[in-house]
């Protein structure tokens, strides 16, 4: 009789596995270099947001902005790829949720710099400020998406 229940509990596990796996959210790809740690906290606000990232670790991510249409001063410690997109920087959960559904014609989104309070960059103190998500139009431009207290 154990074995019985270790071999319904078993298969009760892996279904479970199966409907988790097939229920992961967007792919994303993300660059980064091996040595920065706020990266690491971004993908981990991605992944508890749903999102199913893989991290490609590079030398030199300036060349993967420039390939992608990301001006310098737009750029960040990490990008990621998405939904035919790119985000550059710590850009909240909900910003990249927002663009995949809204679907811009754009580029993608950066938050440049590192403010304090983005996803990655949380402070011990909770302590934050504000910044705005841009949304990246061919050419360079930008326009405000999102406002971040």
């Amino acid at each position: 009789m154990d074995r019985r229940l270790f071999l319904i509990a078993s298969g009760a596990a892996a279904l479970s596995a199966g409907s988790a796996a097939a229920a992961a959210g967007p792919k994303l790809t993300v660059y980064k270099t091996a040595s920065c740690g706020c990266c690491r906290g971004w993908v981990t606000a991605m992944a508890r947001a749903g999102f199913a990232p893989t991290v490609v670790e590079v030398e030199d991510l300036s060349v993967e902005w420039r390939k992608r249409g990301v001006p310098d001063q737009l750029s960040s410690c990490h990008l990621a790829d998405i939904g035919g997109y790119v985000t550059v920087g710590h850009v909240p959960p909900q910003d990249v949720r927002r663009l995949l559904k809204e679907r811009p014609k754009a580029l993608g989104l950066t938050v440049p710099g590192m403010p304090l309070g983005s996803p990655g960059m949380e402070h011990p103190s909770g302590k934050t400020e504000p910044y705005e998500t841009l949304l990246l139009l061919p050419g360079g431009r930008t326009r405000v998406f999102a406002r971040h207290a």
